[in-house]
């Protein structure tokens, strides 16, 4: 059974460490906001302008006036700001967020991502990525393992253009939970019932499978 996008949002909550100054990025990571663990503190940080960003609203109680970077509405905490997207850049170029949770088209090996750009096709952008992957002291990716048509995203190297190289140290997708290594990608933990065969055949680069792989516990 593969992942939906909420339990690898609610996987990748799990990495969150009380303190974090944590970027969410658009698609997938957005939902991390909505599994913040009990009993941690962490702030999030929007780079349109906002710090201490929460969860999604709930149905009927929308601020249309309060936006993330990808223009959907969410909620401010108590003791909440906000600010200009030049104050926002300075956090993120001034290595001031701890966690960065990014979606990605392809990521490699060696930890290289692509995120922003398919050639002939529209997407939303760069944004804030490029900054967030040279600045931030930590990148997480949530992602699905494989394209609808069943095409690897997990690859010896990128062919599409990047967004940044060397960067990525973990990888949730809806197959698996990995971390990059100079071996490659190392499997940590696997989707219920999906087997380690499985996750060897959807990626294409590098894979270092050691011992017993559990499965990973979501709601």
């Amino acid at each position: 059974m593969s992942l939906t996008k909420q339990q690898i949002a609610q996987r990748i909550a799990l990495e969150l460490k009380d303190g974090y100054y944590v970027n969410l990025g658009i698609g997938i990571p957005t939902l991390v906001a909505n599994y913040i663990p009990e009993g941690i503190e962490v702030v999030l940080q929007s780079e349109n302008g906002m710090l201490g960003m929460g969860p999604f609203p709930k149905k009927g109680t929308a601020d249309p006036d309060l936006i993330n970077a990808g223009k959907q509405t969410v909620t401010i905490r108590p003791g909440g700001a906000f600010f200009d997207s030049a104050t926002s850049f300075a956090m993120i170029r001034g290595g001031h967020i701890d966690l960065t949770v990014l979606g990605a088209f392809e990521v490699s090996d060696t930890g290289d991502i692509a995120s922003w750009k398919i050639p002939g096709k529209m997407v939303k952008g760069m944004g804030g990525a490029m900054d967030l992957v040279a600045a931030a002291k930590n990148i997480i990716v949530a992602m699905q393992h494989t394209s609808k048509d069943g095409q690897f995203k997990l690859l010896k190297q990128c062919t599409l253009p990047l967004t940044g190289v060397h960067c990525i140290k973990k990888i949730v997708t809806d197959l698996a939970v990995l971390e990059i290594t100079d071996e490659g990608f190392v499997l940590l933990e696997r989707a219920p019932g999906v087997s380690v065969e499985d996750i060897k055949k959807a990626t294409e680069g590098r894979l270092v499978v050691r011992d017993n792989i559990p499965e990973i516990k979501v709601a």
